[in-house]
């Protein structure tokens, strides 16, 4: 497959609002990347963990934000060679708690 030139892109992502379907280029830009996410669970977690490794996601943040276990993320994260970060602080650990119970189907007393 040929590789698009950015003017065109840049045309296409124009005519998408055009079409009225989208309120901006922002908002289609978001709907396309969720459904390539959703495609792609590889990618959804590559990003997850790049994010815990900059910083901008908890392990229990990533761990949802993937689709994967508090156990599965920290296993990726390994697998990337990315160390994980020292102790969580409480708000992270309730995260983690509350996040393990929901995919388990219970809920916290």
């Amino acid at each position: 497959m040929a590789r698009r030139a950015y003017s065109d892109l840049e045309e296409e992502l124009a005519v998408v609002t055009e079409t009225g379907l989208y309120k901006s280029r922002e908002a289609f830009l978001s709907d396309a990347v969720a459904t390539f996410f959703a495609a792609r669970p590889d990618l959804r977690e590559a990003v997850a963990c790049g994010l815990y490794e900059k910083g901008l996601f908890s392990l229990g943040r990533a761990a949802e934000w993937s689709g994967l276990s508090i156990e599965e993320i920290k296993e990726s994260l390994h697998r990337r060679g990315i160390v994980r970060q020292s102790s969580a602080d409480l708000a992270e650990l309730e995260e983690m708690a509350r996040i393990s119970l929901a995919s388990a189907g219970r809920t916290a007393r």
